[in-house]
């Protein structure tokens, strides 16, 4: 069967119609059931068929999400966290219907403890949002996914980003958060202390886990002061290997490097006409360093003598903010550049995986290889300090037997970083998308997933149908 052909389940009809009478009432126009507002709140950002949810509801409150949470549980109608929608891998897909609850208006500051460095937050701020309000404190929250992402989406599907090499990905900065569970009640997974050894880590537990146990209605997090002095640049490099080599001796070297992304020769062209600029299109890092005046020229000239080695090109260097934003702007546009590279073609399959970092110039150039010998136009960029990267997939979906090539491409591109010791996704989550692949990662762990799943969630109302199947293939 094909990825595209995203799993169905068995829809509540009574329970559905029942849910929808009720929360009319309790909603008014903040519950909607037109099919525009229905497709806007199901998967339309890759080639995955969306399917939409037959009504969503637009909360302002935690109480309103909790009320939410216990009609649909005593009617079993499944329920959809929806925040951007900028998911990858089909999170918000509805495959047995029921209701999507948009968070977009529970976008509040709760509380700011700048000597703590954490504050608490409401699922539906973005990131971007956050950081302008936290702008006159001096601290800023630093996981940056690319897309301008909700705090509760990036939580439910531990995201992390370009900066992650230095400040670690959601996992890392989530100190404790609020989850309405499967009974209506909503619980605290933990105190705002840094450290703790009091029973299950429950917090770990609910970030990455897709919306599948409970919605997410605060974020407790940690933050960091805004860098004194931030400098970056952009390095070119005879190929992709001496580019990765670059990244892992760095690495290796200790060097605090805040960012250090890589590009492939296609990737900069598509960059190069998608924002009018004129790099060399040539495989490239761009990189960015925080610290001091001091520090972050010196970061930047150990790096400097440690490409030169790997026999790069100039590294040009900046700490004009300008300059630096026009830079990072370029990269989290990459994906929308890459779409335009063949702007007739209607299949964009985006995928990520993550590999140990001593593999990443061995997987990079292998999917490079096989890239070449399947014909596609695929532009590679990665959070090379990680050993995570994207391949963003063109093909033509009329065109017979275009998607079937598509997708066994990605089954090779998955298996190659299974056998480096590495992982399906590294920050896309796994969605309906990599269902498949996360059987073949995880193998006998999913059966304690289920446990958990069933245990926390028994009518399977929260997101159904993502990550893996309840019942094993063939049961």
């Amino acid at each position: 069967m094909s990825i595209k052909d995203v799993i169905s389940l068995p829809r509540n009809e009574d329970g559905i119609a029942a849910v929808i009478g009720i929360l009319k009432q309790q909603f008014g126009e903040r519950f909607q059931t037109g099919e525009a507002f229905r497709a806007q709140h199901s998967h339309t950002t890759t080639y995955l068929t969306p399917q939409l949810p037959d009504g969503v509801a637009f909360v302002e409150t935690a109480d309103e999400v909790k009320a939410i949470v216990k009609v649909c549980a005593e009617h079993k109608v499944p329920m959809i966290g929806f925040g951007a929608g900028t998911s990858l891998e089909a999170h918000v897909n509805a495959p047995a219907g029921g209701i999507s609850v948009d968070f977009t208006r529970m976008n509040r500051v709760l509380e700011v403890n700048a000597e703590d460095l954490d504050c608490t937050v409401e699922p539906g701020i973005t990131r971007e949002d956050l950081n302008t309000y936290l702008r006159d404190t001096g601290l800023f929250f630093p996981i940056d996914p690319g897309a301008n992402a909700t705090i509760g989406g990036m939580t439910s599907t531990r995201a992390s980003g370009t900066n992650a090499v230095r400040y670690g990905t959601m996992k890392d900065n989530v100190l404790s958060l609020k989850v309405v569970t499967a009974n209506g009640e909503e619980i605290r997974t933990a105190s705002r202390a840094r450290k703790s050894s009091a029973g299950y880590d429950l917090t770990r537990l609910f970030v990455g886990a897709e919306g599948t146990l409970g919605l997410i209605t605060s974020v407790t997090l940690k933050l960091q002061g805004i860098p004194a002095a931030i400098s970056g640049g952009v390095c070119t490099f005879p190929s992709l290997k001496a580019a990765c080599d670059t990244v892992i001796m760095t690495i290796q070297m200790g060097i605090p490097v805040a960012r250090i992304e890589l590009l492939n020769g296609l990737q900069m062209r598509a960059i190069n006409a998608y924002s009018n600029l004129s790099y060399p299109e040539e495989p490239t890092l761009f990189l960015e360093f925080h610290g001091t005046d001091e520090t972050v020229k010196l970061q930047a000239d150990q790096f400097r003598e440690i490409a030169a080695e790997f026999g790069a090109g100039a590294f040009h260097y900046t700490a004009n903010t300008e300059e630096r934003n026009r830079l990072w702007k370029a990269r989290h546009n990459a994906y929308w550049a890459g779409r335009a590279l063949l702007p007739e073609v209607n299949g964009g399959l985006s995928t990520d995986v993550c590999v140990p970092i001593s593999r990443l110039a061995d997987c990079v150039a292998e999917t490079e290889e096989d890239i070449a010998e399947t014909g596609f136009l695929a532009p590679i960029v990665g959070h090379a300090g990680d050993g995570n990267f994207h391949v963003l997939l063109l093909f033509d979906e009329k065109k017979e037997g275009e998607l079937a090539r598509a997708e066994a491409f990605m089954a090779r591109l998955n298996a190659r970083a299974l056998a480096m010791g590495g992982t399906c996704t590294g920050e896309h989550g796994v969605g309906q998308g990599k269902m498949s692949f996360v059987e073949a990662e995880l193998g006998g762990a999913l059966d304690l997933m289920r446990q958990i799943k069933t245990g926390l969630d028994p009518d399977n109302i929260f997101n159904p149908g993502k990550i893996f199947r309840l019942s094993k293939v063939g049961d």
